[in-house]
C-alpha cells in the first residue's frame, strides 16, 4: 500500500511517499515561502527522485485540520487535483493525530497542541502504546488554562509536540505541571506522521474520494465570525 501525504497546515510544509509504514522518501520545507509555490514542486521533485509515479500511489493523504485556514486549503486543494483524474481514494488526516503519530514509541501520553490565537491552542492528547496511539480526546480548539487544569488531573508526565509546544511550555510548566518538549525534530507537523495517520484509515476502511474530501477547520474564520456578528447585531 503506498501513500502519498501532504502536509501544509502550518509554516512548515512537507510530502512523503510511504509503502505501509516503510518510509520511501521525504520532503520538507520551512522557508517561509508560501505552500502554494512550495507543496506540487515538491511532490513533483520527490517523486522523480525516488524513482516512483504518481500511478503507482494507491492513496493520497493530507493533513485536513486544525491549522491556518490557507494552508489547509493549499493542502486539500493539492490532494484531490492529485488523486481526482484517476479516483484514487483518499483521507483526511487529523493534524492533531499525525503529529502525535511520530511519538508512538515512547510509551508517554502525548499532548499535541498549535496555537489558535485568542488564548486558545488546537490540542488533542493520546497516549502512546509503543507501536500504536489511544485517544483521549477529541481534535478541539481550547483555553491554555483549560488545557492545564485537565493535565492536573491526569497527573501524568506529557510531551509537547507541534508547533506550538514552545508556546504552552512555560505556562504548563508553571502551572506546576511535569511537561517536556519533544526533540525539534520530532516536533513539528510531518508529512510521515500524515501517512501513518492515513495507514490506520486504511485499515479501518475509514477513506473518502476527491469530491468528498474537505479541510476541517475546527472553528469558523476571522472573517466568517465577524460576519455573523454583523448580521446578528443588524437583526437586534
Amino acid at each position: 500500500m503506498k501513500i502519498l501525504a501532504l502536509e501544509s497546515s502550518a509554516a512548515a510544509c512537507s510530502a512523503a511517499l510511504c509503502e505501509d509504514e516503510f518510509l520511501l522518501a521525504q520532503s520538507f520545507q520551512n522557508s517561509g515561502l508560501t505552500h502554494s509555490r512550495t507543496l506540487m514542486p515538491m511532490v513533483q521533485s520527490m517523486l522523480e527522485h525516488c524513482g516512483h509515479t504518481l500511478a503507482e500511489v494507491d492513496v493520497v493523504a493530507v493533513a485536513a485540520g486544525p491549522g491556518s485556514f490557507t494552508g489547509l486549503r493549499i493542502g486539500v486543494s493539492a490532494a484531490k487535483g492529485l488523486a481526482w483524474p484517476d479516483e484514487k481514494p483518499c483521507a483526511a488526516c487529523s493534524t492533531l493525530e499525525s503529529m502525535a503519530w511520530c511519538l508512538a514509541h515512547t510509551g508517554m501520553e502525548l499532548c499535541a497542541v498549535m496555537d489558535a490565537r485568542r488564548n486558545q491552542v488546537y490540542n488533542a492528547r493520546f497516549r502512546s502504546t509503543g507501536d500504536g496511539l489511544l485517544r483521549l480526546c477529541p481534535d478541539r480548539a481550547v483555553a491554555l488554562a483549560e488545557l492545564a487544569e485537565e493535565l492536573k488531573t491526569s497527573g501524568k508526565p506529557q510531551i509537547l509536540v507541534g508547533d506550538g509546544a514552545v508556546l504552552c511550555y512555560t505556562t504548563l510548566k508553571e502551572s506546576g505541571l511535569d511537561v517536556r518538549l519533544a526533540p525539534p525534530h520530532l516536533r513539528f507537523q510531518s508529512a510521515w506522521g500524515v501517512a501513518r495517520c492515513a495507514l490506520e484509515q486504511v485499515r479501518t476502511g475509514r477513506l473518502t474520494d476527491a469530491a468528498s474530501l474537505s479541510p476541517d477547520y475546527h472553528r469558523l474564520s476571522q472573517a466568517e465570525r465577524e460576519r455573523l456578528a454583523k448580521e446578528q447585531n443588524k437583526g437586534e
